[in-house]
């Protein structure tokens, strides 16, 4: 198991450590084509919504990141939404999404966030048993429609 203050949380800032983080995020997100793709719907949302790229390196790789941002709803107040939380297959149950969730959640109350939000994938069952396990609760469905 990972103890989240023996792993350094990063924050991707510069273009290197987001292709860096694109081998792991891809693994979530397999329809961005390449690095530069990634970057640019990165640095765009960045800008639009204040998202933010965080990451744990295991042996100085990046094996597990999270995209997150802070905004205010009238639903829910202002809430931290995690948009992406992925980790390598060869990292998954060794703690570090736990890390990075943990940290999310003490950023969350720093921020003075009501709230602590994501959606998953309704196919995704073993992340929503890590989900429940960390104090997280299923209170809504989730529509979409493709344009």
């Amino acid at each position: 198991m990972v103890n989240q203050s023996k792993h350094d949380i990063r924050h991707a800032v510069s273009d290197e450590d987001f292709a860096s983080v694109f081998p792991v995020m891809r693994m979530l997100r397999p329809h961005l084509a390449s690095a530069g793709e990634f970057l640019l719907r990165a640095r765009r949302q960045e800008e639009q919504s204040g998202w933010r790229l965080i990451y744990i390196e295991d042996n100085d790789a990046p094996v597990a990141c999270a995209g997150f941002r802070i905004s205010e709803w009238l639903a829910w107040g202002k809430v931290l939404y995690v948009d992406d939380l992925v980790a390598l297959e060869s990292h998954r149950g060794k703690g570090f999404a736990e890390a990075l969730m943990r940290w999310m959640l003490e950023h969350a109350k720093a921020e003075g966030c009501a709230q602590f939000h994501l959606d998953s994938g309704t196919q995704r069952l073993p992340a929503h048993r890590f989900y429940h396990r960390l104090g997280l609760a299923i209170t809504s469905f989730h529509f979409a429609r493709i344009l």
